[in-house]
């Protein structure tokens, strides 16, 4: 397990001065690389071998969202390495040991020279300890867009230089926000969220959202469908609100 301790700042809460489910993701985004950097696979080995782990798959469980300068525990745990896959759990603790999130997320080691799946080197291995894996409702990583549903269709984003991140690839976290603002109501407070990247975006694409929305057991589902110009899923984004 690998934990850091943290304040949530102005800049990361809303209008209520709750957090933001934009800025949960960055703290696990953070937080993982934290331990990657703590070596002995940092970025810049694996940079050096045109290897980057890339992510497949979100799923985040939000119990309560920490206000504007409460101290909160990050964490993460590796439980499996295999092949070229890795999952990991994530949570959000406050100081007192109240969860306020629980995630599992699904990434793959790939050669960026090659275009392929990469083998775990023993680095990666000594860099991240495995432990049991967090108790969880765990859902599939694949999201079935649903055919029923009210359907609807956001402003074209067009990729821009601060959507990216070290791969010059769109940012995971960023497009969570995208699809959170193709909403029309860009104010839902979400309670769960899947998250199914189908292929990388990159400097000057457009992705067109196609949003779908459901009821069900008294929440909203939506259900966006980011988009490339040729009609394929980019990424997949399901939130499912309070």
């Amino acid at each position: 397990m690998y934990t850091f301790d943290s304040r949530i700042r102005y800049s990361e809460v809303d209008k209520d001065a709750y957090l933001t489910i934009e800025s949960l993701i960055d703290y696990f985004q953070d937080c993982s690389t934290f331990q990657t950097q703590d070596g002995p696979a940092t970025v810049e080995y694996l940079k050096e071998r045109n290897i980057a782990w890339v992510l497949n798959s979100w799923q985040i469980v939000i119990n309560r969202y920490p206000r504007l300068c409460e101290e909160v525990t990050i964490g993460t745990i590796p439980y499996e390495l295999k092949g070229f896959f890795g999952h990991r759990n994530f949570f959000m603790d406050t100081r007192d040991g109240e969860r306020l999130a629980i995630a599992n997320s699904v990434w793959t080691l790939f050669d960026f020279e090659k275009g392929v799946p990469a083998r775990i080197t023993p680095e990666i291995v000594e860099a991240y300890p495995l432990e049991e894996r967090l108790p969880m409702d765990y859902g599939d990583r694949k999201i079935v867009v649903p055919k029923e549903a009210e359907v609807l269709t956001g402003e074209e984003i067009l990729v821009r230089s601060h959507h990216l991140d070290t791969n010059n690839h769109v940012n995971n976290g960023q497009y969570i926000r995208m699809a959170i603002e193709s909403l029309p109501d860009k104010a839902i407070k979400v309670a769960a969220l899947r998250a199914e990247y189908k292929k990388q975006a990159l400097l000057g694409d457009t992705l067109f959202p196609e949003i779908r929305k459901v009821s069900k057991n008294g929440a909203m589902t939506y259900t966006i469908n980011l988009k490339d110009d040729k009609n394929s899923p980019v990424c997949i984004v399901e939130l499912t609100t309070q």
